[in-house]
């Protein structure tokens, strides 16, 4: 038997930062569009996590003034893989694979590995209002799109195991950030996992940004790259760190189901496309799974040593 565990709401400060996270995720998309017909996606990609790093890094000196133990580096070389670079390259290569349809259909599988991985690994606890919860924003993700388009021919097959590796390793990510959060504050832990992020990304994309022309790429393109890198990247992986922090795993993966009703709300508003019956029945199962997970939250630990170094 599941057991039900009572715990404490997250506060509404985690919700608005991940309702952000997912606004400016789903522009992301529209954005890199632009920027990756102009702009090698190797080169995007070594440019996100150079220039973000140091700006992290310099960030967390002066507010956190923490520097990880020796001890601990072998782990945020762990996450800085799995959740920097593995992130990354396997959502390009496997995009490339396989169609976008395909793509948001396996985006809910990155909920169920979270919740399944923090279980198995007793970070947090499993109840059925979590379970129910999820589900509730697969169904509404799931009905959002349609699911007819979902391949398999070629090698999309190739491509849907990449996605789903990538929802996994992003999992794994979400999971350690929540084991060494106890010990570090939120800047701190993110920036030190793009310091080791860095290392593999560059080993990948150098020789790509070596031989990029840069003064050829256009002005939008300049533009969007520096939303993808300021916003998509600097921003955002902060505040999703910051909100593991103060919540759950299980409710910041839960989160990303909101991705396409950002995504069909700034289509109605900036594209002109029309908002239907599927998408509004998808929107209302997602805001009810949400609600579900979020009073499912788990009680956050204060950790008095992380949290004398967070200044605010």
């Amino acid at each position: 038997m599941i057991p039900e565990v009572k715990t404490e709401p997250a506060p509404w400060p985690v919700h608005v930062a991940l309702i952000f996270v997912q606004i400016s995720f789903a522009a992301f998309y529209v954005v890199s569009k632009r920027v990756l017909s102009s702009v090698d996606p190797l080169v995007v990609a070594g440019l996100r996590i150079l220039i973000a790093t140091p700006v992290l890094l310099v960030f967390a000196r002066i507010h956190n003034r923490s520097l990880p133990a020796r001890s601990d580096l072998p782990l945020f070389a762990i996450m800085g893989f799995l959740g920097i670079f593995a992130n990354q390259a396997l959502y390009i290569i496997g995009i490339d694979h396989t169609t976008a349809t395909s793509a948001g259909v396996l985006m809910p599988a990155i909920p169920v590995f979270t919740v399944a991985i923090a279980a198995m690994s007793g970070v947090e606890a499993i109840s059925w209002r979590k379970i129910v919860g999820i589900a509730s924003c697969i169904t509404g993700a799931w009905s959002m799109l349609d699911l007819s388009s979902l391949s398999f021919d070629g090698g999309a097959s190739f491509g849907n195991l990449l996605i789903l590796l990538n929802g996994l390793s992003y999992a794994l990510f979400l999971v350690l950030q929540r084991r060494i959060l106890g010990r570090y504050p939120p800047l701190t832990v993110i920036a030190w996992s793009f310091v080791f992020g860095s290392l593999f990304v560059s080993f990948v994309s150098l020789p790509s940004m070596i031989r990029a022309d840069y003064q050829s790429i256009p002005a939008g393109a300049m533009a969007g790259l520096g939303y993808m890198i300021v916003v998509a990247t600097i921003l955002n992986y902060f505040l999703n760190t910051w909100a593991v922090s103060r919540s759950s795993t299980s409710l910041v993966a839960s989160y990303i189901m909101l991705q396409p009703v950002a995504s069909a709300v700034l289509a109605g508003l900036f594209l002109g496309e029309t908002i239907g019956i599927r998408e509004s029945a998808g929107t209302l199962f997602i805001l009810a799974g949400l609600a579900v997970v979020s009073r499912n939250g788990e009680k956050k630990t204060r950790q008095t040593t992380a949290g004398s170094m967070v200044r605010k």
